[in-house]
């Protein structure tokens, strides 16, 4: 079986880290080499910029800066983590990718599609995900879930509930536009039934890819 880049999307509260690793447990134990990642970060470059990104509340940080951060951290993320591992034939599960930027930076923050265009073309060097799964749920649900536990909140997540709701419709419409490569799962309910979703939705990919 070829390699496969997986990639989980959404907006904040969806539940995507504990999908991912439900999902990786599941393929290792049916026999594949599964490489899991995020962005911001899967390196030590992505890691560091991961912290100027969330952690840091005190500036007000451009679209326009958080879209070249962003990219910065890809660029590296693909050369040094993603291709490596799709050349030894892994599947790649990655929390967020080109299309979280789309969403965040165009939908939330206003840049134009052009430009975003063009800084993805430089970040992820032509490279796009096999499948891309985007855990959906209401803006409020999600936010409630993410302020459950204040130790873990962060600058995006003390956005306006406005710009939140930009960046889900944007999520929607890229989704939407490219139905054969997106898969809508309603992340609103419990983690086993969003589980067996994601399961069986990435197994028949899979298997139409033998």
């Amino acid at each position: 079986m070829r390699s496969q880049f997986i990639v989980f999307e959404g907006p904040e509260g969806g539940g995507k880290s504990t999908q991912i690793a439900r999902l990786a447990t599941h393929l290792t134990i049916e026999g594949h080499e599964v490489v899991v990642t995020r962005e911001p970060g899967g390196t030590p470059v992505g890691d560091a910029i991961r912290l100027v990104l969330l952690e840091r509340d005190d500036d007000v940080m451009l679209a326009e800066t958080e879209a070249f951060l962003l990219s910065a951290a890809r660029a590296q993320h693909v050369h040094d983590v993603i291709r490596p591992a799709l050349r030894r034939g892994c599947v790649v599960l990655c929390d967020r990718y080109a299309d979280s930027t789309r969403a965040y930076q165009g939908g939330g923050g206003g840049m134009s599609a052009d430009d975003l265009e063009c800084l993805q073309r430089i970040a992820t060097g032509g490279l796009t995900p096999d499948l891309r799964l985007l855990l959906d749920l209401p803006v409020e649900t999600g936010l409630a879930r993410r302020h459950q536990d204040p130790s873990t909140v962060n600058r995006i997540d003390r956005a306006e509930r406005a710009y939140h709701e930009q960046v889900r419709d944007a999520f929607l419409r890229l989704a939407r536009a490219e139905p054969d490569s997106w898969t809508i799962i309603d992340a609103s309910r419990s983690i086993d039934l969003v589980s067996d979703d994601v399961i069986r939705t990435v197994r028949a990919h899979l298997l139409d890819t033998v």
